[in-house]
This record gives C-alpha cells, structure tokens and sequence, in this order.
C-alpha cells in the first residue's frame, strides 16, 4: 500500500511540475511577447532568457547578507563546482594575471616620459618632488600604461572570465549543470551587449581618474597662489586624495555591479549603470568592504611579485621559477573570488530591492484598505 500510494503521490507531484513547466512557458513578457522558456529541470540554461526567469520566481535568491556571509556563499559555491572555476581561472585569468604582474607588455621608456611629465605638473601645482610624490607619479604610470596596454586582454580573457563566473554561480541558485556549450551559444547572445557596457564602465572609471587629477591641480594652484609654503600644500592634496579614494571605491563596485546585471538581465550601457545605482543603494556598506578586502589582497600579491620576482634581494634568484607562477596563481585566485563575490553580492542586491518592494507594496495595500474605513466612518 505504501509503495502505492508513493508511486500516486509521485505521479500527482510530476503531473503539478509538467502543468506548472506548460504555465510557465506560455507566459508574456513586460513587452507583450511571447518568450520560449526551458523546461523546468532541463540542464540546458540561457543567459538571454534568464531575466525572464527571475520575474517569474524560477531562480533561488539568497538573502540579504553582509561582506563576511557572502565571502562564506562565495566559498560554498566554489567548494560545489570547484573544477569548474579552477577551469575558469586556469584558461581565462591566469594569463592575463601573469600579464599584469609582470608588466611583459609595458614599455618603460613610455612609462619614464608620463612620470617627468606628471612631475612637471606637480611641481607646477607647488607640491614638493619629495619621495612620496615620485612614487606615486611611478605608480600611477605604470598602472595606467600596463592598463592600456593589457586592454585587448581586459575585453577578451577578463570579460570572458566574468561571463563564465557569473554564468556559473547563476546555475548554481538555478541548480542547473553547468555546461560550455550552452555558455558558448548564451555569451554569443550577450557578448555585444557586455562589450558596449564595458566601454561604458572604462570611460566612467577614465573620468573619474582625470576629474581627480583636474581636481587636484586646480587646488594646488589655489593653495600656491595663495603663498602657501609647498610643504604644507602636501595635506590639502591629501585630503583630495582621500575624498577621491572613496568616491573612486564607490565607482568600481557601480561598474562591477553593472557588468553582472549586463550578463544576467537585458540591459547594457547608461541602463545597466542606472540599474547597479538602484540595486547598490542600499548594499553600499557591504560592496565597500568586498572591494577594500579585495583591493588588500591584490596590493599584497602584487607587492609580493615586486619583491620577490621583480627585485632581486635576497640569494641567486634561483626561487623566482617557483614564487613566479605560485604569485599568479595566488593573484588570479583573489581576482576569482572577487569576481564570484561580485555576483553573488547582485543576488544579494536583488534579493534586498525586491523585498523593499514587497514592503513597499505591504505597506500601500495596508494604507488602501484603511482610507475606505475612515472613509466611511466619516
């Protein structure tokens, strides 16, 4: 009787899923259209559609959760398709890690003519050609030589990486299998789209750079003019250099933010950058703290490789054929889990916005249902 009534109860749950899969597949868009849906259990997943499939409840989000509980979601969806990621790392963010690292493709005569050209504009401005002033003109030299360098890598390998990431922890809360030939036919849906976003997301961060350097020349000039000495123009340049930090923070977790949303919903360009502001708006706190432990790791793998590999301090450098590729291997594992975090943080950002809604939504019906009453006790 047992096995009966089982063998029932079995039926009558697949006969609900096929009715729920043949509601679901005739459903309209915001558009009107009609849009084709997998099969529910189907293996096959489609990143064109999935926009689709998170409006109508298909998708498990996760919930609102701080910087500590994503790192902790980060690791348990690595820990439940690790070979896929270490696949992901292996082919697509290693090489472009080695790139960056090792500054293979920078010409330094290139880098040394921006650094005399950045100290003649800061000895223009008043400040003082002291040490911390030279290394940051290197510095910033070299990040951004090494960055313009490295952007046909940027928007193949990196962009590629950050598909292939969010691709996978999207199956993982749509506990479907991840397969690279449906990634394949989904990233050449989306690649358009992706790549005008990331265009997007370079001329943002290129702005912000250059209204800083704008910013901080035209208060030098100020503090120069004035009759400051250059030693003390040094702390108004710094406290610029703070402001700009946090703002520059902020700007990096928008454009992250809104190269995921371009992955996973149909929205690209000055849309997807709206759409990350409105998700972020209240996850500010938490994209913070991703991004500056993030920022500590990177800095410390990238100070490693300069001190390790790079400059020769210690012994016949004979180390350096094993500290080399262990240090890229640990710097494409921060940018893994950076990029994995960044997903799972716009579920997390999603998931906070729609419950927003719902209590917006609560609290409207509640105030309708009350004006009638007052109404007609009036």
């Amino acid at each position: 009787m047992d096995g009966v009534n089982t063998d029932r109860g079995s039926s009558s749950c697949s006969d609900r899923d096929l009715n729920e899969s043949s509601r679901l597949r005739s459903l309209k868009v915001a558009d009107g259209s009609l849009k084709q849906l997998p099969q529910l259990g189907s293996p096959k997943f489609d990143l064109s559609n999935f926009s689709v499939l998170q409006n109508h409840g298909l998708y498990q989000y996760p919930y609102t959760m701080n910087a500590l509980e994503i790192l902790r979601e980060t690791i348990r969806i690595l820990r439940s398709n690790a070979a896929c990621f270490m696949i992901i790392a292996a082919v697509f963010i290693c090489p472009v890690s080695a790139l960056l690292l090792s500054n293979a493709l920078v010409n330094q005569s290139i880098v040394k003519r921006l650094v005399m050209r950045l100290l003649l504009v800061a000895r223009s401005s008043g400040l003082p050609l002291n040490h911390l002033v030279k290394q940051t003109c290197i510095r910033f030299s070299e990040m951004i030589i090494s960055n313009l360098f490295c952007f046909p890598f940027f928007i193949t390998f990196s962009l590629t990486s950050k598909a292939a990431i969010v691709y996978s922890v999207a199956c993982t809360y749509a506990s479907k299998r991840v397969v690279a030939s449906d990634f394949c036919s989904s990233a050449a849906k989306i690649w358009k789209r992706v790549v005008s976003t990331y265009i997007w997301v370079c001329v943002v961060i290129a702005s912000c750079i250059a209204l800083f350097i704008v910013l901080l020349i035209v208060i030098c000039n100020l503090f120069s003019i004035v009759g400051y000495p250059s030693e003390f123009i040094v702390y108004p340049a710094l406290v610029v250099a703070i402001v700009f930090s946090v703002a520059f923070a902020h700007t990096i977790i928008i454009c992250n933010l809104t190269v995921v949303i371009t992955i996973l919903e149909e929205v690209s360009g000055s849309q997807a950058l709206f759409r990350s502001v409105f998700l972020i708006k209240d996850q500010t706190h938490v994209g913070l703290i991703i991004f500056l432990g993030s920022t500590i790791g990177m800095a410390l793998v990238e100070g490693l490789f300069e001190h390790r590999v790079k400059t020769l301090s210690y012994g016949d450098g004979s180390s350096r054929i094993w500290e080399g590729p262990l240090l890229v291997i640990m710097y494409s594992f921060v940018v893994l889990i950076d990029s994995m975090m960044s997903a799972v943080f716009y579920f997390t950002c999603r998931s906070s916005s729609m419950g927003t809604l719902e209590g917006d939504y609560e609290e409207s019906a509640e105030l309708d249902a009350v004006v009638p009453e007052s109404g007609e006790t009036s």
